[in-house]
């Protein structure tokens, strides 16, 4: 995404051309809706004609301005100098078409827009002070300063009395709101904090500025995160940490570059570690920033680690932010779920100018930070393209003269801390040399199986009332549908008499259903079944695990068939061939039946392997009662 800049004087000369449609277009690289060019042809005419009048024909003009390490644009970004202090001068200015608007059931954080779907929307003076905030947290050239840049919303359609409810709450200087009845105070607003002179050094100031986190925000994680963490990192865990913290000091002394590569099974503690560390380096003044290739584990870990703070959201992101990061611009760049790592960031929205200079992924991320640390679990590798192993994480580094440092956790602290059951699960499924054997239980996990999905969720629903939770996934091997019209989900899970619907696609809620990201961890997820993409990185006490016809027990050892797969990804042998599509289903299966802390029940659909399962699970006694006595 290019950021599309002119001089106002500029801005106006398209506009008034009737080009400026076009060349935004041109330059932002990215498909264009027609809303977005009535949009830009309607409210940039306005706002250049509005700067024109107040004098500021030099200033600079940044549309479509990508907030830096997200996705997120801002409509325009103001640069030009301080009339009264001569310093650089930065104003936000977000531009709304709307005409009428009202607070949402009393909220003044939330307002319904007339003619807008899609429900209630953000109040606009909300929306750019956090524009505001995020640009301060992270952008060098703001850092120290006070009041380092401004922030407006323009309804330049509405009259006051048609959005009255949006003045009720208290503007800042990050989040003033205009009306074209208050055009006259918006000329103002602008002339106060620009003056009539050229803006293109503080333009460039601003697009070449360092990004990275403020000591500001680092302050305020560090603290966060200490009052809501209770984490004890235990053995392997802690070493882990100390080996971390100490190649950021060695770095920082001895000016030198490395990597830490921390692998280990699920459970094994590396989101904690990743936490832990994340909070120590924060508290620390240290540059640092956690990043996942999971929308579903990032978006999670900021609303549960966030824990409602916008500012502290923003330090977890995800592994395509990074293509144009300085380099060494972090101080410590902490990948999570680095097995997702991918060959390149490169996704339909990217420019063409980008693409075609698009580094891999993995040089990116090491690029990006003095110490780049990757937590991963090699067997978790559940999509085609996703490529993160100790082996090429450690032979890319070496290659570039770093030196690499690899941790191993074996200790588990899922599945009851079962050692054992996750070797049993590998063997089962052919992941690591050994040959399937009977499973007779250890005393610290429960495996079950169901003889059918009736039985499954009856035996999870019962232990859901009982406030412990449980969920169940699958493999992907029934179609996947939207909400039909009246958002209610389709059971596309079908099995006899038996149905259920997936988890819910997109991060909006469908009825009580959460959106794809929380469907682990709301309560409300149980009922749906979830796939790996939403299963991956989370556990919950109890896991219900229905194997499709993806995965069968034929002639005494599990066998896959790919065919029976209805993952997209799966459908040409060009792009995944055989022997990795078989490696993918086998992991797929691995994270499912590794998700669960206290047990797992299973059901196949095929007759053949439920006979196969139950020739492996023998357990000759209730293992949950043993459970509840330990930890009683």
């Amino acid at each position: 995404m290019s950021t599309f800049r002119t001089s106002a004087a500029g801005l106006l000369r398209l506009a008034t051309a009737g080009v400026l449609a076009d060349r935004i277009a041109e330059q932002v690289g990215h498909k264009v809706s027609p809303a977005e060019r009535r949009s830009w042809s309607r409210s940039l005419a306005v706002l250049g004609e509005d700067l024109a009048d107040a004098g500021l024909g030099q200033v600079e003009v940044l549309i479509e301005y990508q907030l830096p390490l997200t996705s997120k644009r801002v409509d325009v970004v103001l640069a030009g100098v301080d009339p009264r202090t001569n310093e650089d001068s930065y104003v936000v200015v977000e531009l709304k078409q709307w005409s009428y608007a009202e607070a949402y059931e009393g909220s003044d954080r939330l307002v319904l827009v007339e003619h807008a779907r899609g429900g209630p929307r953000l109040h606009p003076g909300v929306q750019v002070g956090d524009y505001c905030e995020y640009l301060t947290d992270f952008l060098g050239i703001l850092a120290n300063r006070r009041n380092p840049v401004r922030g407006a919303a323009y309804l330049h359609n509405a009259v006051d009395r048609d959005v009255n409810d949006l003045f009720a709450r208290r503007p800042t200087e990050q989040s003033r709101i205009f009306t074209k009845q208050r055009r006259g105070q918006f000329l103002d607003y602008l002339r106060t904090h620009l003056a009539p002179v050229p803006g293109a050094a503080a333009a460039d100031r601003f697009l070449t500025s360092a990004v990275r986190p403020s000591k500001h925000l680092l302050a305020y994680a560090a603290q966060e995160l200490k009052e809501r963490s209770h984490f004890t990192l235990l053995g392997e865990q802690r070493l882990a940490y100390e080996l971390v913290l100490h190649a950021v000091e060695r770095a920082r002394s001895a000016d030198r570059k490395s990597v830490v590569v921390v692998a280990g099974g699920p459970g094994s503690g590396k989101s904690v570690i990743a936490l832990s560390v994340l909070g120590e380096l924060a508290r620390q003044n240290r540059a640092v920033m956690h990043a996942t290739g999971s929308r579903s584990f990032t978006q999670t870990l900021r609303r549960y680690a966030g824990n409602g703070s916008t500012r502290l959201k923003n330090l977890f992101g995800y592994f395509n932010s990074f293509m144009s990061a300085e380099r060494n611009g972090f101080d410590v760049l902490i990948c999570d779920e680095a097995h997702r790592i991918r060959e390149t960031s490169v996704n339909r929205f990217t420019p063409k100018t980008t693409r075609d200079r698009a580094r891999r992924q993995i040089d990116e991320l090491i690029a990006a930070a003095r110490v780049p640390v990757f937590l991963l679990d090699e067997h978790q590798v559940v999509k085609p393209g996703e490529l993160g192993s100790v082996d090429v994480i450690s032979r890319h580094a070496e290659q570039l003269g770093l030196e690499v440092e690899v941790v191993s956790l074996h200790d588990q602290f899922r599945c009851g801390g079962s050692e054992a059951y996750e070797q049993w699960v590998l063997d089962l499924l052919g992941l690591d040399g050994g040959e399937p054997s009977v499973w007779v239980g250890d005393g610290r996990v429960d495996v079950r199986l169901a003889d059918s999905p009736e039985e499954l969720e009856t035996f999870l629903e019962g232990k859901q009332g009982t406030g412990v939770t449980a969920r169940m996934s699958a493999g992907y091997c029934w179609p996947w549908s939207d909400p039909r019209p009246d958002g209610s989900l389709v059971p596309d899970v079908r099995i006899g008499g038996w149905s259920r619907p997936w988890n819910v696609k997109s991060d909006r809620s469908v009825g009580d259903a959460p959106g794809s990201a929380f469907w682990a961890t709301d309560p409300n997820g149980f009922g749906q079944v979830g796939c790996v993409y939403t299963a991956q990185g989370f556990e919950y006490e109890w896991s219900g695990v229905i194997i499709g016809p993806d995965l069968v027990a034929r002639d005494g050892r599990l066998v896959t068939r790919r065919g029976e797969s209805k993952d997209p990804a799966f459908r040409s042998r060009k792009s995944v061939s055989d022997e990795e599509a078989d490696r993918l289903i086998r992991n797929t299966y691995k994270v499912l039946l590794t998700r669960g802390m206290r047990g797992t029940i299973l059901y196949s659909t095929d007759p053949e392997t439920c006979e196969y399962l139950a020739s492996l699970v023998k357990v000759s006694h209730p293992v949950e009662t043993v459970y509840e006595h330990r930890v009683a």
